[in-house]
């Protein structure tokens, strides 16, 4: 959430900021208006509590004095009351609030705004009819949708044979070149998690649509790794020296993706269920802008490796995500469809994410405790980076070719329709 002392003084700026980003700016102005209300019931409760002090004798109060101190305990405690209702209703209304964005952020309303910064490698040429991912993996008897419809519904996939082969070398190749090149701490979490772990970074209240519940709980199924990575420092101070945490981690996701109907319906971009390796870092806020480049190169990392041609966009104000200040997005290319497909964010949230989970670092020259800034990006999202491989990899006679950098976690340099061989 934002910082308090932030939107008291300076109102004006952070309400332009949020009006950029397309945010309803009511919901500002009243919890402006419900914060000053709170301070000033503190303020007047301070008052009734010196009059009280005033009025109580030293020695035996008079029958009088007795129930001049009871009206003003009533009343106190009747303050105290709309203190907290007025508290409460602040909070509910800061955890609605978005970020606000960096200064070098674009403006602009949606992704048309979106600013190109470069485009790396080289998009392949084929002389040949090329197939989609999903076409490849079906004829390949690799991708089955139907029995992924059979066992869970639409949006869910079963990878077969070389699908589940890659699928799990491509997780184990960006674990290991992000713990080993990029010394990122390799994590296992839960795929489970509790509301304050997602209201910590951002996912709740604002996307509970977005995400799977488990019933009669307060449990729920982690949409990404981010939250589990992010809050395993919740409520937690760093000693500075400890900073920068990097972490690194697979899990399956699970998003109930609403709003999306009748986009991406085919093929592995849009799935309930997917799997993703993701980065997290917190470090000190000065630091912050310098490991976000950093964190953006480790990403790109993995695409470079594969030889696998993308881009790089920094998202304009109306297109970032609800806790983010400044975010680079990177696509990947996909020739069946003729352009790039975002395939990783890479993302500052400032102190934003730190606050709403109380992550803070005690700053080693004066000792005070202050809050981290956060940071995260995926390393890849995996179904996505298995989809573009296809594509990019796909060969006139039907196969695959494997990418020289999986060939030793695959042992096989082509994956090829059954009853063939390499």
């Amino acid at each position: 959430m934002l910082d308090p002392k932030l939107v008291r003084d300076n109102s004006d700026t952070v309400r332009a900021k949020l009006e950029a980003r397309g945010f309803d700016v009511s919901v500002f102005d009243a919890y402006v208006n419900e914060d000053k209300t709170w301070r000033e019931l503190l303020q007047a409760i301070e008052l009734k509590k010196a009059e009280r002090n005033q009025l109580t004798p030293k020695g035996k109060p008079s029958q009088d004095q007795l129930s001049q101190l009871k009206a003003l305990s009533d009343d106190i405690k009747n303050m105290q009351e709309n203190v907290q209702e007025s508290e409460a209703r602040c909070k509910e209304l800061a955890l609605s609030i978005p970020n606000i964005t960096d200064e070098s952020v674009p403006t602009g309303a949606d992704e048309t705004a979106n600013v190109l910064l470069r485009q790396e490698g080289t998009v392949p040429t084929f002389d040949f009819d090329i197939k989609s991912h999903d076409e490849l993996g079906k004829e390949l008897g690799i991708l089955d949708f139907d029995s992924g419809a059979k066992l869970a519904g639409s949006r869910f996939v079963v990878l077969r044979r070389m699908a589940a082969k890659l699928e799990r070398a491509l997780i184990n190749f960006m674990l290991d070149k992000h713990s080993h090149d990029h010394a990122y701490e390799e994590v296992m979490p839960s795929a489970i998690v509790n509301s304050r772990a997602l209201q910590g970074t951002g996912q709740l209240p604002k996307f509970s649509d977005d995400l799977f519940k488990l019933e009669d709980s307060d449990y729920w199924l982690s949409p990404t790794a981010e939250v589990q990575l992010t809050n395993l420092y919740q409520d937690c101070v760093i000693p500075e020296q400890d900073l920068p945490l990097n972490m690194t981690a697979y899990t399956p996701c699970f998003r109930s993706e609403a709003g999306s109907y009748g986009k991406d319906i085919s093929g592995l971009i849009r799935l309930h269920q997917f799997n993703k390796v993701e980065l997290v870092r917190i470090v000190k806020p000065e630091d912050s802008a310098k490991c976000l480049d950093q964190l953006l190169s480790h990403a790109e990392s993995i695409l470079k490796a594969l030889e696998l041609p993308y881009q790089v966009k920094s998202l304009c104000s109306g297109d970032l995500g609800f806790s983010s200040a400044k975010t680079y997005d990177i696509d990947v290319w996909f020739p069946s469809q003729n352009t790039y497909r975002e395939i990783s964010s890479c993302s500052n949230f400032f102190d934003f994410q730190a606050r709403r989970a109380m992550i803070r670092y005690k700053n080693g020259s004066d000792g005070k405790t202050q809050y981290a800034h956060t940071l995260n990006g995926s390393g890849l999202a995996v179904g996505r980076t298995l989809a573009a491989i296809f594509e990019n990899y796909q060969c006139a006679d039907g196969r695959i070719r494997v990418p020289d950098q999986l060939r030793s976690y695959v042992g096989d340099d082509f994956i090829c329709p059954i009853n063939k061989t390499a």
